[in-house]
């Protein structure tokens, strides 16, 4: 039987929103992510990172350096509240028009948000519903790609959230719902699989 899952965004909303991460150590959790997540984890709905990551198509760093990344986010995510994350997708590639150089990775990706290609993976390999699933981000481009696939749509006000919802950032939209973190927002989340 297919199962829902939760879909989160990385920057502004599991860590704190620096711009590029050049130093493993300027990733930090935002307060209370570790915890959210292991609420998650506790009800078995499979949690999954879904990010646009195009440091390296720009030639910031290295496909290993977002790989260390993540690393350190999921033992970040272990050490402040024995949490994980059940998958992680992510889009490292970037057209030349967006501002791709890396030959190796600039072209158009339908894995990169708003496109749904990272959902549609994450469907096929662990027999997710998508109707019943819930995306967790702070930018528009988050909003739009859970409304593209059919996901419930939640914009949290850390990160880049306020600036959307103000209209100075990217694109008006209308998110299902506006929390505060992710701490409101996986209470959104639990309430809604406790009245289902």
């Amino acid at each position: 039987m297919l199962k829902p899952a939760v879909f989160l965004d990385r920057d502004g909303v599991l860590n704190q929103e620096v711009g590029y991460i050049h130093h493993l150590e300027d990733l930090i959790l935002l307060p209370g992510v570790a915890q959210a997540v292991k609420r998650l984890n506790d009800r078995q709905l499979f949690c999954c990172l879904v990010s646009n990551q195009s440091g390296a198509a720009r030639g910031y760093y290295s496909l290993d350096h977002i790989e260390a990344l993540h690393q350190r986010l999921q033992q970040l995510l272990m050490q402040e509240g024995c949490a994980r994350l059940d998958h992680i997708y992510y889009c490292a590639s970037l057209s030349a028009p967006e501002g791709g150089t890396n030959p190796d990775l600039t072209y158009y990706s339908t894995w990169r948000k708003p496109n749904t290609g990272m959902l549609v993976a994450a469907a096929w390999e662990h027999d997710l519903d998508l109707s019943r699933s819930f995306v967790v981000g702070d930018k528009a481009t988050d909003i739009d790609m859970a409304h593209n696939a059919g996901c419930r749509s939640i914009l949290v006000t850390t990160g880049y959230g306020s600036r959307v919802l103000e209209g100075k950032y990217q694109h008006q939209i209308k998110p299902d719902y506006v929390v505060a973190n992710l701490t409101e927002a996986v209470d959104r989340i639990l309430d809604h699989f406790d009245t289902d």
